[in-house]
């Protein structure tokens, strides 16, 4: 049975670190014999990261590293990991944009079974689709912000399918993620800002610190190029809250792949925007000397440090910074526009924040009025074709994500759009936008907005396919 998330957390130990005890425990997914060894080993386990000078961070991470191992694997080919918790909280792995079995995808509102402190756990699974996916903890904060999204619990998992990818000198993964977060009052500037732009800081928590992997702005060694490279970047959102835009002075970001799935109309542009959960794989030709800063587009977030120093051969001096152009982001620029099938049926879905209900201090957010777990959940046909209409009725962005499936983006407001295949699209305020997926994976499938704060307070919904 699966747990209600509100209970995931209620009985975790208060103790020091507890010693890790392996524990064969049955399978998931795959059969692999319990003697046999694993693929890749795992351990959850606390670290202790120099971000910049003089700044030391105390969080969680897999393996004592962030981001955790790059995880690289081939489509089709089955593998088997064991993940040993050794922090004095229960835990759980998701692995973000594969379409796996309900047992190994990592959500205890599926039924995927948590790691108890000291455990270990086998994850088993053959993945898929091929391109850029990640992993990272499903756990619950909800007022605890030594937890779950706001730990360095994640990593990139690059799956290797049979289609070429584009010629390119060297690959660059970056993760963004935020540090030493608070609570902060919610001011309307920044309600009305994020009504206009991707928002920086529009919900209830703050941070101190940003970096791209573990290093901020000016610390750990710079990216060393020359001219002429082509650089494949994969970009990361890891954050637990916060949306980023970043730029990189003086070159373009060529587009080819979003969520890691290949776009139908790969563009270049000087801005990139990521919401929470989001990735993008572009090749940035280095035609342009000198020493750059890699960074976001907003001034207070390159000064928490969310930026990296790009310097080419030979060249030396200051890092520079110039702001980019404004521009318009928009999935449509990465979409084809050829009519797309109609859906066997189509869920409306209304986002609201409904305030502070049952005494919590903090908003409950809620989907057509109900907030989880008392929701009615989206049944669906095995080989059929939905479309989830996503309304947002609120003055905040939401990164929407659907376990176990890929979805296309068919429309955007009035706009048709078709061929963008991704697992999270980030619904602007008031904004309303339409994803169809084909009911292909049998089995709960949750779908939640992938900020923290909001998933720990009711905004998640669950797909059920129909016996």
């Amino acid at each position: 049975m699966a747990l209600n998330r509100r209970d995931f957390l209620q009985n975790a130990a208060k103790a020091a670190l507890l010693p890790t005890v392996a524990v064969h425990l049955p399978v998931l997914g795959q059969a692999v014999p319990p003697a046999a060894k694993p693929d890749i080993a795992l351990r959850i386990e606390s670290a202790t990261l120099d971000i910049g000078p003089g700044v030391s961070i105390r969080t969680i991470a897999y393996n004592g590293q962030v981001p955790g191992p790059t995880l690289r694997l081939k489509e089709g080919v089955p593998v088997a990991f064991d993940v040993t918790n050794a922090t004095p909280n229960e835990e759980i792995v998701h692995w973000h944009g594969l379409a796996i079995g309900v047992i190994p995808d990592g959500a205890i509102e599926e039924g995927s079974p948590i790691i108890k402190p000291g455990k270990t756990l086998r994850y088993s699974f053959t993945p898929k689709p091929a391109g850029t996916r990640w992993y990272h903890t499903h756990a619950m904060a909800m007022d605890n912000l030594a937890l779950a999204g706001y730990t360095g619990q994640f990593g990139f998992l690059l799956v290797e399918g049979k289609e070429p990818t584009p010629h390119y000198d060297h690959e660059v993964n970056l993760a963004v993620h935020h540090w030493e977060p608070s609570f902060v009052p919610m001011v309307e500037t920044m309600r009305s800002q994020s009504a206009n732009i991707p928002q920086t800081s529009g919900s209830d928590v703050g941070y101190k610190y940003a970096t791209f992997n573990a290093h901020m702005l000016g610390a750990g060694e710079p990216i060393r190029v020359k001219k002429g490279d082509r650089v494949l970047m994969r970009l990361l959102n890891a954050s637990a809250t916060e949306n980023v835009v970043l730029a990189l002075p003086g070159h373009k970001f060529h587009v080819i792949a979003m969520d890691g799935n290949p776009v139908p109309n790969p563009s270049s542009v000087e801005v990139l925007s990521l919401a929470v959960a989001e990735r993008v794989d572009a090749i940035v030709e280095m035609n342009s000397p000198g020493v750059w800063i890699l960074g976001s587009a907003i001034g207070a977030e390159r000064a928490k440090g969310l930026g990296v120093v790009i310097e080419y051969a030979n060249s030396t001096g200051e890092p520079v910074w110039r702001d980019p152009a404004p521009a318009e982001w928009t999935y449509t620029q990465f979409a084809a526009s050829q009519p797309v099938p109609e859906p066997a049926d189509t869920f409306v879905l209304t986002f609201r924040d409904a305030g502070a209900l049952n005494g919590s201090k903090f908003d409950t957010w809620t989907i057509n009025g109900d907030a989880w777990p008392k929701v009615k959940p989206m049944m669906v046909e095995q080989g059929k074709r939905y479309r989830m209409l996503f309304r947002n009725a609120s003055g905040d962005q939401h990164p929407m994500h659907l376990h176990r499936h890929s979805f296309e983006v068919t429309k955007i407001d009035d706009k048709p759009t078709s061929g963008l295949m991704k697992d999270v699209v980030n619904v602007m305020p008031l904004q309303t936008l339409a994803v169809d997926f084909i009911a292909d994976n049998p089995g709960d499938s949750l779908m939640h907005c992938h900020q923290q704060l909001h998933m720990d307070y009711g905004f998640m919904q669950i797909v059920k396919y129909k016996a």
